[in-house]
């Protein structure tokens, strides 16, 4: 297996995007998800040959803040350190903003600890209705 990091989306195709939002009840599609990457402030890829295999997106106001809503490594391969480098080349992106914020399950609050970043509380409101990104 070599990985790649690109922060680039040149080339990448909906159906290099297969296997992710594992779990969810109504995920977005491969074409719905490359427009959300497409959408977001920066994002960071990992990838197997041509095939994504973990990302990470950030939005921000580009000025002080940034936030990251998405960090996701596909099944067969996780546990090889993708997701922590994904966090570390976010981070170095993000590096001249004042805060970056994200929320994660209290089960994630050691691996994100372990990458510098220090818990804090969160106020959120998920619309499940519109999970998978399409109208309703």
């Amino acid at each position: 297996m070599s990985i790649r990091y690109t922060t680039s989306l040149d080339g990448i195709e909906p159906e290099m995007l297969d296997g992710f939002f594992e779990g969810w009840p109504s995920p977005p599609s491969p074409a719905t998800h490359l427009a959300v990457l497409r959408g977001s402030h920066r994002c960071v890829l990992a990838l197997d040959g041509d095939r994504v295999v973990g990302f990470i997106t950030a939005v921000s106001d580009t000025v002080l803040t940034a936030f990251i809503p998405l960090l996701e490594v596909l099944p067969e391969h996780r546990g090889n350190g993708i997701g922590g480098e994904l966090v570390r080349r976010m981070l170095a992106v993000l590096d001249d903003l004042y805060s970056i914020d994200l929320v994660c399950d209290e089960s994630l609050v050691g691996f994100y600890a372990t990458l510098g970043l220090t818990p804090g509380r969160a106020m959120m409101r998920r619309n499940y209705s519109r999970q998978s990104g399409s109208p309703t």
